[in-house]
């Protein structure tokens, strides 16, 4: 399990409305994300840059990856801890600046989960598994971007 592991995506523009890029109004920005042996994802830039807001994009796609990881390393500290999670919910905002010259940047992404575990003996070790589950998180290492967790648990 240790060492490199390595991930492929396809990226296929789909938004070629018959003129291509002539012009920055002239195509739409639809993309289709595939990984073999998953569903196409379909994706868009985000609505304020032109992009169809049905669809995903960058910007929701990592803060979605930011929410998952630590849901994922948390679950793990718990069962390491002995928590018994019955539940977790979780709503990230994640805050994103643009530079005034066509990029920008995220600078914080807040995590807000809820969780509900099945003891009330288990509360402080839910707690800590937050910390624990941070840093695990690969996706959260990989940012250069603080993200915050401000968790709360109450039992069922």
């Amino acid at each position: 399990m240790f060492g490199e592991h390595r991930y492929t995506v396809t990226s296929v523009w789909t938004g070629d409305r018959g003129t291509g890029t002539s012009g920055y109004r002239d195509y739409d920005r639809s993309v289709t994300l595939s990984i073999h042996g998953k569903p196409d994802l379909p994706a868009s830039s985000d609505k304020p840059f032109r992009g169809d807001p049905a669809r995903w994009n960058p910007e929701d796609m990592l803060l979605a990856a930011l929410s998952e990881c630590h849901l994922l390393s948390y679950l793990h500290a718990c069962v390491q801890a002995g928590v018994i999670v019955r539940g977790y919910t979780d709503k990230a905002i994640g805050i994103m600046f643009e530079d005034g010259q066509g990029g920008g940047r995220f600078t914080e992404v807040i995590l807000r989960p809820h969780v509900i575990i099945a003891e009330e003996s288990m509360k402080d070790a839910a707690m800590r598994a937050h910390h624990q589950a941070h840093e695990w998180c690969f996706i959260a290492s990989s940012v250069n971007f603080p993200v915050r967790v401000e968790p709360t648990v109450r039992v069922a």
